[in-house]
């Protein structure tokens, strides 16, 4: 194991009072680190910002360490974050949020062998033919281990770190504080309603019952779907802690990106329909876009979905104001399209009044893009800083600033992060097609 794979193994800290110590380290480290580069620019004639101070690369890569190291809430919420505003944040915040994405720490042997003899029993060993102790994949709240049954059959099972349902609440007020502390998110941005949300969710990510009846329902609903592919979850040896499912082969979604145009295309229309399809059709929504939640099985063209823990209801009211935007969007009525956003709680009305131009302007890009009959081509993200531009002057009147409803969020995360996907493989799709027939079809 070379030094970068030890360094991957990272006992975590199980405890209030650890993970709070883990915290305060960090914001100590963070504040040495700031007094160090302030006393330096100060010596060489410079008065720098405090978020300057706070951000030079050494505390950027400070804050990653801790957070993944601490897990849990601390690196869904830096995830949520990302997802949710990827496009809005300073560019050194998003750098550390898309790292987290991607990195997690695992549990030492000893420390896992405790959680699977708590959950299992001491003798949890004589239920397999073979468990692998190194895990084949880490998220923000467990990790995944390979493991054969005595009959042969491969399975994943997915093992909770300790002490991360006790810690949720706490944590995501931990990592607001620190995020504040840094100012690396805008003071005007009220993100309690967001805290809330991402509280919530993570109380339900953290009941792996939960979980396992989710990855059963999307299974149900999709079997006679070609192109998908849902793990089948084992009953017997699934607990709150620990996630028991068929083992399914797959790569990287992202490896997509290097295989032929039509294919790239032909694979994401698929994600786009499943998308539109969990708004308006089953009104069950898997919302979280993590690109680790999808895995490319090249042998037989299907895609693995995975992580069913942020699966959620979409009320009927959240999915007939989707569908009222949809409509004034794809009939080209702007003015329909402002009123549907305001009305569904996605827009303030206030902005309007005091930013009107910026508003429309906002809109008319959007519905510009949504409404062409062309392909949408998401690797030309052209549009995303001219929308930025456009409603700067909004999000930096306090009076305009406004976080839709917490279900609209989870929505809107799916919907932002499918299209992030999108942009990596470079894919090109009839969306309006698309969109169309499923609304047709579910009216």
């Amino acid at each position: 194991m070379g030094d970068e794979e030890t360094s991957r193994h990272r006992s975590v800290p199980a405890s209030r009072i650890g993970r709070l110590g883990g915290f305060t380290r960090l914001a100590g480290g963070l504040a040495g680190g700031a007094l160090s580069e302030g006393a330096r620019r100060i010596a060489s004639g410079e008065r720098p910002r405090l978020d300057q101070l706070l951000l030079t690369p050494a505390n950027a890569k400070r804050l990653t360490d801790r957070l993944a190291h601490l897990r849990g809430a601390a690196m869904k919420l830096g995830q949520m974050i990302s997802m949710d505003a990827g496009d809005l944040l300073p560019p050194e915040l998003s750098e550390i949020l898309a790292r987290l994405r991607e990195r997690a720490d695992f549990m030492p042997p000893k420390q896992l062998d405790k959680v699977l003899s708590a959950e299992w029993g001491k003798d949890w060993r004589k239920r397999f033919r073979r468990f692998e102790p190194r895990p084949i994949a880490a998220a923000s709240i467990g990790q995944v281990h390979r493991a054969m049954l005595p009959d042969g059959r491969l399975l994943a099972i997915k093992v909770q770190y300790p002490g991360i349902a006790q810690s949720i609440d706490s944590d995501v007020d931990n990592v607001a504080g620190l995020l504040k502390l840094t100012g690396l998110l805008p003071a005007e941005l009220d993100i309690a309603p967001l805290l809330a949300a991402a509280k919530e969710q993570l109380h339900e990510e953290a009941d792996y019952v939960r979980e396992g009846a989710m990855m059963t329902r999307f299974g149900e609903l999709l079997k006679g779907r070609e192109g998908f592919v849902v793990p089948e979850l084992h009953e017997e040896l699934t607990t709150t802690r620990i996630l028991a499912m068929s083992f399914e082969e797959g790569g990287p979604i992202e490896a997509l990106a290097s295989e032929p145009q039509e294919l790239r295309d032909e694979v994401f229309a698929r994600m786009i329909e499943l998308v539109a399809r969990e708004l308006f059709d089953s009104r069950l929504m898997q919302t979280d876009p993590n690109f680790a939640n999808y895995r490319w099985q090249a042998k037989t063209g299907r895609i693995v979905l995975l992580d069913f823990g942020a699966a959620r209801e979409v009320s009927e009211g959240i999915s007939a104001d989707y569908r009222r935007l949809l409509y004034a969007g794809l009939a080209e009525d702007r003015e329909a399209v402002m009123e549907a956003a305001i009305e569904a709680g996605f827009m303030n009305p206030r902005a309007l009044e005091r930013h009107p131009e910026a508003m429309r302007r906002a809109v008319d890009i959007v519905v510009t893009q949504m409404a062409s009959d062309d392909r949408l081509d998401f690797g030309d993200r052209a549009f995303v800083p001219e929308i930025r531009e456009t409603v700067m002057p909004i999000a930096r009147d306090r009076e305009s600033w406004h976080l839709p409803p917490a279900e609209t969020l989870f929505v809107q995360r799916k919907v932002s992060g499918t299209a992030l996907l999108g942009a990596r493989l470079n894919a090109r799709v009839d969306v309006r097609g698309i969109v169309e027939g499923v609304l047709a079809e579910t009216a």
